[in-house]
């Protein structure tokens, strides 16, 4: 594929929202809550016998701006599971967004293994920084409720603010909500989850999804509803950059009219928008950032160092998720609408092969396995999970669940830290 150079359109007036925020401690010093509510002491976590992203950063190659960095998932191959990580059992959490219910898979068996209710909503589960706990988002619920990663167990669940997503700040001291229908990124502490201070967006209807960049100085917010992206500082005090990928011709695309498209009611007022950004991923060289667009049915390409549209690729009907290789030699693109996954080149960035799942197949959110050998992802309306080959895009296991399967998480998985998503690992 040719690539077409794309103009971004100019960025919007930038929302400084900096506040003073009070001195507290490091990461593995503060006072967390355990799955049950209770606080307990302090004690130094994997990451802190590891080297902290800054200290690793200055092993590395020098960014354009100067900076040392390492490869973005330098520290995610397969089996490269951090102390912490080993101690926790292998599970699929799924959480079932109609019924309410978080269920888990027991990935020996490939049988679901408990369904507990959690707070209205369940939309993701999400690795802490500290990947010593494990949250389920419930957004229409307001909470987050907490799970022990070393048993599965579910504890009491914590008060937050309309949490479609989670995320974390790259030093792990704060947890960043994305709270999509109050059009706001909240500010929580990371173990407390109390809030520290809230960044308005009023231009980004239905914040999303989020990466940050290979030196994690900033990441880039998907806006699913008006149909743009926003770029933050790391420790989302401001806006940097509001992209509108509206009326951008892009070669190919059509929009997706399929039941799971969310093209009707879920857009409200934003019917004028012509692009739905979903998922969005750093390549594994830390080029570019790659944006599922679902109404425009493929991946966008913004320049990981200028932040500038570049190209877009068609790959399906309503692309949603991505998802690097524990190799990061592929990145997996689920299209939920078209029943496939589009498998790109990490070495080119075009597409080198689309795996069809048989029969009706929703693939939306999901992991790769530790070991990498299998790519997990909820089908968001067949009421089902597809466990697929990554060696040869073959349906291994279609596990039935709820009718409301969202973003799920295979956990434990190789990495320092967590960023948030459903493991989205450095």
């Amino acid at each position: 594929m040719t690539r077409r150079s794309l103009t971004a359109l100019p960025c919007a007036a930038t929302l400084g929202v900096v506040l003073l925020v009070s001195a507290c401690s490091g990461p593995w010093s503060s006072p967390g809550l355990d799955p049950a509510g209770a606080a307990v002491p302090s004690t130094p976590t994997a990451a802190a016998t590891e080297p902290s992203p800054t200290r690793a950063a200055a092993a590395g190659a020098t960014s354009e701006a100067g900076r040392k960095v390492i490869p973005p998932y330098a520290r995610t191959g397969a089996g490269d599971l951090s102390a912490k990580a080993r101690t926790a059992r292998p599970l699929v959490y799924v959480p079932d967004q109609m019924a309410g219910l978080l269920q888990t898979i027991d990935p020996s068996t490939y049988r679901v293994v408990s369904s507990r209710h959690v707070p209205v909503s369940p939309e993701h589960v999400v690795p802490s920084w500290d990947l010593g706990r494990l949250w389920v988002n419930s957004d229409k619920g307001n909470a987050l409720t907490p799970i022990d990663p070393r048993t599965g167990a579910v504890g009491r669940p914590v008060a937050v603010r309309d949490p479609y997503n989670l995320y974390f700040t790259p030093d792990g001291r704060y947890a960043l909500v994305m709270a999509s229908r109050s059009r706001a990124i909240d500010v929580r502490d990371a173990h407390t989850m109390a809030l520290v201070r809230s960044l308005s967006v009023p231009a980004c209807a239905g914040v999303n999804h989020a990466d940050f960049t290979a030196d994690l100085h900033t990441f880039v917010a998907s806006c699913e509803f008006s149909g743009g992206l926003l770029v933050v500082d790391a420790a989302a005090t401001r806006v940097e950059k509001v992209i509108d990928l509206n009326g951008v011709r892009t070669p190919g695309a059509t929009p997706a009219t399929g039941p799971g498209s969310m093209a009707g009611p879920r857009m409200g007022l934003q019917k004028a928008a012509t692009a739905m950004p979903q998922d969005v991923r750093l390549t594994p060289d830390g080029r570019w950032f790659m944006v599922a667009d679902m109404l425009r049915n493929g991946v966008w390409f913004v320049d990981a160092h200028t932040f500038r549209l570049d190209h877009f690729v068609h790959t399906g009907l309503g692309a949603h998720g991505i998802y690097p290789a524990r190799d990061a030699s592929k990145v997996y693109v689920s299209n939920r609408d078209a029943g496939t996954i589009t498998v790109f080149d990490a070495s080119t960035d075009r597409p080198a092969t689309t795996w069809t799942l048989p029969g009706h197949a929703t693939p939306d959110m999901g992991g790769v396995s530790a070991d990498g050998s299998q790519l997990w992802l909820s089908g968001r309306y067949s009421s089902e999970v597809y466990v697929i080959d990554t060696g040869t895009g073959r349906l291994l296991h279609r596990i039935r669940v709820g009718a409301g399967p969202h973003g799920l998480l295979v956990w434990p998985q190789p990495g320092r830290f967590s960023l948030g998503h459903t493991g989205n690992m450095r």
